[in-house]
């Protein structure tokens, strides 16, 4: 796999907060990567560093270009959507699809109007009038359009149904995903994109605190559940969480850091389980272990 983004100790501070320490990231050809992490964690930060949005100190390198000193190159091949709209309330459908026709050299009118064709939006429609689960809909399609290389998404889901959530990833995967793109999605809500990653980073207070193939990271933890009775036995092991529910309690294990006999004596403990991305991110996240 080719690199199609290089990031290499990324700071950036506003004014005396850190914001972003040492951040370093790699995201390659055909890759699906969650950048993961709660709120104020720097997910935003950045990507906006990565769109050559804000200056920052480090070295990234998107397609060959640097963001802010060939931003323009850049963009003819990395697409993004933001949390929040970013199209002018007073636009018509028509008139976006028009506008990027005219200045992006890679859209295809016919591919965002085949796309549009699928959902309830009328050409015709202002953004104004489109609910936000519709413009996340009309964002998708021009972006789609652009068949970018990069496609970055910062929350894009954010306060839509589940409906609506799992038809944006089904369309980003049949319509857009391919072996040669990749992207980058910033959630604090992993569970929606669990099943879409290739790998996952989890940021917390500016720095990346793992960062892993979500296949190599299921098989390194594990969960563990085990009886009341049994609870002072798994103490050694050092779990990240505990969650007790009817008599049983279900742990989290980093098997790196048990020695063979531990890892060996797993099974008389109790059933072992794979766990979800968001087990492992609330485990790894936790400032202090059980």
């Amino acid at each position: 796999m080719s690199s199609l983004i290089t990031i290499r100790d990324l700071n950036k501070s506003y004014g005396s907060k850190q914001v972003l320490s040492g951040i370093n990231l790699t995201c390659q050809a055909g890759q699906i990567i969650g950048l993961v992490g709660p709120n104020g964690a720097g997910k935003t930060t950045c990507l906006q560093a990565l769109l050559g949005l804000t200056d920052f100190s480090g070295e990234i390198d998107v397609l060959g270009h640097h963001p802010q000193k060939d931003r323009v190159a850049m963009l003819e091949d990395v697409a993004y959507i933001a949390d929040v709209a970013i199209l002018p309330r007073w636009l018509s459908v028509s008139q976006a699809l028009s506008y990027m026709n005219d200045i992006h050299k890679n859209f295809n009118l016919e591919k965002a109007q085949a796309f549009l064709a699928k959902t309830n939006i009328n050409v015709t429609d202002k953004v104004k009038m489109l609910s936000k689960g519709m413009i996340t809909q009309l964002h998708l399609a021009l972006i789609l359009a652009i068949d970018a290389k990069v496609l970055v998404l910062d929350e894009p889901t954010l306060g839509l149904d589940i409906l609506t959530r799992r038809q944006f990833y089904t369309h980003l995967l049949e319509e857009f995903y391919s072996d040669d793109k990749c992207i980058i999605i910033t959630t604090h809500q992993i569970e929606e994109i669990d099943h879409i990653l290739t790998d996952v980073a989890f940021i917390q207070d500016g720095q990346i605190v793992l960062a892993q193939n979500t296949d190599e990271i299921r098989e390194r933890f594990c969960l563990l559940a085990v009886s009341n009775e049994q609870l002072e036995q798994i103490t050694p092991l050092k779990p990240l969480y505990k969650n007790s529910l009817l008599g049983l309690t279900s742990v989290l294990i980093d098997q790196t850091q048990l020695d063979d006999d531990q890892r060996a004596h797993l099974p008389t403990l109790g059933d072992i389980g794979v766990p979800s991305l968001a087990d492992i991110f609330v485990g790894v996240m936790s400032k202090e272990a059980c």
